[in-house]
């Protein structure tokens, strides 16, 4: 499947609507109202993001507990699609501290600082090239734990990144890295399960 900009902003756009109806869901449910505090007893989270898969941009993160305030996450992405004439394929690792903002970390309101490392394949008609991004921002989210051990995890940050592109045949203007670079919106929905 091929997206150009057009197609990938519309993707975007659409991504953040569905964060927003889903936060709005989420918070009017009665049974995530936090009455009296129950910290969650479970250590680790394993959860997919929802919204990478609708850019074929499969995700997965594992979160663990190291405090009451706060959590470990490393997230493992791996990218292939197309951006205007530039088919990008490679991996994304994502490291993040999350801290939990009323002790009762991987379960409630958080803060995460974190770091980001991209490494793509690029090919553009018959050149080719590769492709490395270095950045980082913050998450401002909520994770819900039910009592199954469901995990949900909602998440809206800011993202800076810059890269280096090194061509291999071809030249350097046959490759669109543009949408890596500068400023970006992070936003998420990862469902998953407690351990």
């Amino acid at each position: 499947m091929t997206f150009g900009f057009k197609d990938i902003n519309l993707i975007f756009v659409f991504m953040k609507k569905i964060c927003v109806f889903i936060l709005l869901i989420l918070v009017s449910l009665p049974s995530f109202a936090q009455g009296e505090s129950n910290v969650s007893e479970e250590k680790n989270v394993v959860k997919i993001n929802t919204l990478s898969l609708i850019i074929l941009a499969p995700s997965i993160f594992y979160e663990r507990e190291f405090s009451d305030m706060v959590s470990g996450q490393l997230g493992v992405g791996y990218l292939n699609y197309n951006i205007g004439d530039t088919k990008f394929t490679g991996l994304i690792l994502t490291p993040e501290v999350r801290l939990y903002l009323k002790k009762n970390a991987i379960d409630g309101f958080y803060l995460g600082p974190y770091f980001r490392y991209q490494n793509f394949s690029l090919e553009a008609d018959d050149s080719k090239a590769s492709y490395t991004n270095y950045g980082g921002g913050l998450t401002i989210g909520r994770q819900w734990i039910l009592e199954s051990g469901f995990t949900m995890d909602l998440f809206f940050g800011g993202h800076y990144g810059a890269g280096e592109l090194k061509v291999d045949t071809g030249t350097e203007d046959q490759f669109d890295t543009g949408k890596f670079d500068g400023f970006r919106t992070r936003v998420g929905f990862a469902i998953g399960f407690a351990f």
